[in-house]
């Protein structure tokens, strides 16, 4: 009898190998999907960082930083054109927490709904992997903030919206968004609050799949996509027929960061928060963010259990 563990590098290896039929994917500007990463960043030894690292924490490998990964798509992770090597933002900065360490960095690629078993059995030693901070994975896990949580608002190149910043901007708009995600809660928030003052209300409109969406927008049956920034901006480059107008916090209105994932108490998660630090003041974040056009999603420090979305 197979396992579903069994079958999961086949799934892997299977989507990796559909990547290699995408010709836009391979072909967006600014991106490379090479396995061998020649513009890869790499970062120096931390020894400050290296010090915080909990007397008698021992990693999964000795000499080994172990970091799981969800290659859900680029640019935070997915395969490159051998269809094995795991490539985008998230593993680039694996690789310079690793070096920042002075440890040789062991990528595993899982499935995102095995992320918090296979970390607190102790199969790896973090999660890189896009995991917002919430209150209640606080219970169970220790969070090093390393990226700002956004939904990206974009638009036709050519439309006439240029900016949304705030609730009233989008009032009127028809806003494609996904039901029952985070952000079409936010946006509902928005339209409460804009109906109250006396704006006109949003509209709100649900497809099955991202093609029909990008569709819809193209052809001007909604002004405005809204999807997790991350997603858009590689659309962007790929098609080349959408822009950013905004971001939208997950956390709205408070920011919610996106954090390296450790067991509790473990006594690791102050060394990474310090190693990210580290490559915030040395410059190596940033590049790190430019290479994968993510800037925007910087974050001015990291913060070891910042505070996270309340529970629902």
């Amino acid at each position: 009898m197979f396992s579903p563990a069994a079958l999961r590098p086949a799934i892997f290896a299977a989507f990796a190998a559909a990547l290699l039929h995408l010709g836009p994917v391979a072909a967006a500007d600014g991106f490379d999907f090479s396995p061998e990463q020649p513009g890869r960043i790499r970062a120096e030894r931390n020894d400050a960082a290296v010090a915080v690292i909990a007397p008698g924490f021992k990693f999964v490998t000795p000499g080994k930083f172990t970091v799981a990964v969800s290659p859900g798509g680029p640019p935070l992770a997915t395969y490159a054109t051998d269809a094995k090597t795991v490539i985008g933002a998230d593993p680039d900065y694996a690789l310079a927490v690793a070096d920042s360490l002075g440890l040789t960095l062991e990528l595993v690629p899982i499935a995102w709904i095995d992320w918090p078993l296979g970390l607190t059995s102790g199969k790896y030693d973090a999660v890189i992997s896009n995991v917002g901070v919430t209150e209640q994975r606080k219970e169970k896990f220790d969070f090093s903030s390393y990226r700002q949580g956004l939904h990206g608002f974009f638009v036709k190149a050519d439309s006439a919206v240029t900016s949304i910043k705030e609730p009233k901007d989008a009032a009127g708009l028809r806003i494609i968004v996904g039901a029952g995600t985070n952000q079409e809660r936010i946006l509902l928030k928005w339209n409460d609050g804009n109906v109250a003052a006396g704006l006109k209300p949003l509209e709100l409109q649900y497809y099955d799949d991202e093609a029909t969406s990008l569709l819809a927008l193209a052809s001007g049956r909604a002004d405005v996509i809204v999807q997790p920034h991350a997603q858009l901006v590689f659309i962007a480059a790929r098609d080349r027929n959408i822009k950013r107008v905004g971001t939208l916090s997950a956390g709205w209105p408070e920011r919610s960061d996106v954090a390296i994932t450790t067991r509790k108490g473990s006594g690791l998660a102050d060394a990474l928060t310090a190693a990210t630090n580290g490559l915030i003041e040395n410059g190596t974040y940033a590049r790190i963010l430019d290479r994968w056009h993510l800037a925007e999603e910087a974050l001015p420090k990291s913060e070891t259990n910042p505070p996270g979305l309340p529970k629902t």
